[in-house]
């Protein structure tokens, strides 16, 4: 019967992460086998959690290569016993000191547990038939016992780096809604100076920011959307689209179809969005003028919801494009969206497919219904001059 050492050759001494990489790989009767790169690449993804850097995962990727076999399974040997010429070698000429550090590495974090020989060289026993019977080397079996773990831990951190990518890509649409609309306050005779409380936001965007930082930028933004907001309409909302809707020519010629929907009240923030759009009502008002003949008397955003569920029927917008758009936008952004295409209706071939193209974006987190006001805005206004 062969003895199985616990204790490293040489002066090393015994250490907490060499008896925990050496329970490891002692652990659990029977592991499924698992592929060696699909766990690899999870550990790459997740390697902070286990305290390992880059140039360490070079390492075990070295080590992986030593096995024959694509799966780690308890029906083949799991330790390799390659030199350090060898390794140093598939390890891209990596020299022996570096090596040593990096292997250390990897045992103290309880992936790779030694077994070494009586005089430390790395060698494997065979019998008679060619069998292998006793290896010295590396064990390879904890990364087996902590597969599952691993791949947790790597689903947690791809979560976590998409929810951020979101919250930042939110943080830059927020920052440009207030940069243009900004400029057009200006254009309207509403000077504001917002450099001072920009410029600090746009530089933090050149750095790598937690959620923390995002969601604290994100809080000033909204502070400065509502200046500009009570600066360029300082009045209510209701007034404000009242003044609009009286300078436009009214007709009343909204149609009577059984297939026409208003969007519900229960739809309401339910989107991406949430709540009542940043943008004021009047303002939307005042870049779709073609809504006026269909819809005369908007005096909210119900009003407003109300008017896009009818036309959505007449632009050929489907029933289930309509609520998609609702579910992943929010009742009123989505209205704003249908409003904006009627605008446009003559240049859009497919209403209904790009009101889903909007809905893919808003369920990403990348999509606002400022830049498309603000165009029109701006369409208008080169049209004028």
């Amino acid at each position: 019967m062969h003895h199985i050492s616990l204790t490293p050759f040489g002066r090393q001494p015994v250490t907490a992460g060499i008896l925990r990489s050496q329970r490891l790989a002692q652990d659990c009767p029977t592991l499924a086998q698992i592929d060696k790169w699909t766990l690899f690449n999870d550990l790459r993804t997740a390697r902070t959690r286990f305290g390992v850097t880059d140039r360490d995962l070079s390492v075990l990727y070295a080590l992986l290569s030593f096995l024959p076999a694509r799966s780690l399974s308890d029906e083949a040997p799991l330790v390799v016993f390659p030199s350090n010429a060898s390794l140093s070698d598939r390890a891209h000429g990596m020299a022996e000191s570096t090596l040593r550090r990096h292997l250390a590495a990897l045992v103290a974090a309880g992936l790779v547990a030694r077994r070494d020989s009586a005089n430390g060289k790395r060698y494997a026993q065979r019998d008679r038939s060619g069998a292998l019977s006793q290896a010295f080397g590396f064990d390879l079996r904890p990364l087996l016992v902590r597969a599952e773990e691993i791949a947790a831990a790597a689903a947690e951190v791809t979560a976590e780096a998409e929810a951020l990518d979101r919250a930042r890509t939110g943080l830059v649409l927020k920052l440009r809604d207030v940069t243009k609309l900004a400029a057009y306050a200006v254009e309207t005779g509403h000077p504001l100076d917002l450099e001072p409380a920009l410029a600090p936001i746009r530089r933090a965007l050149r750095r790598r920011l937690d959620a923390g930082q995002i969601a604290q930028l994100v809080a000033d933004l909204d502070l400065i959307l509502g200046d500009i907001q009570a600066r360029l309409f300082p009045s209510s909302g209701k007034t404000d689209a009242s003044a609009v809707q009286n300078e436009r020519h009214h007709t009343n010629s909204n149609p009577d179809s059984p297939d026409l929907e208003p969007c519900q009240d229960e739809a309401r923030g339910t989107g991406a969005t949430g709540g009542e759009p940043a943008l004021p009502l009047a303002l939307v008002l005042k870049a779709c003028p073609d809504l006026a003949p269909y819809a005369p008397d908007i005096r909210s955003w119900r009003d407003l919801c109300g008017a896009a569920g009818q036309l959505r029927g007449m632009m050929g917008i489907s029933p289930s494009a309509w609520e998609e758009a609702q579910a992943e936008m929010g009742a009123e952004t989505a209205a704003i969206a249908v409003v904006a295409m009627l605008q446009r209706f003559a240049s859009i071939r497919n209403p209904g497919g790009y009101l889903r193209s909007l809905s893919r974006r808003a369920s990403e987190g990348a999509f606002s219904p400022g830049p498309m006001i603000m165009a029109l805005l701006s369409h208008d206004s080169r049209r004028a001059a």
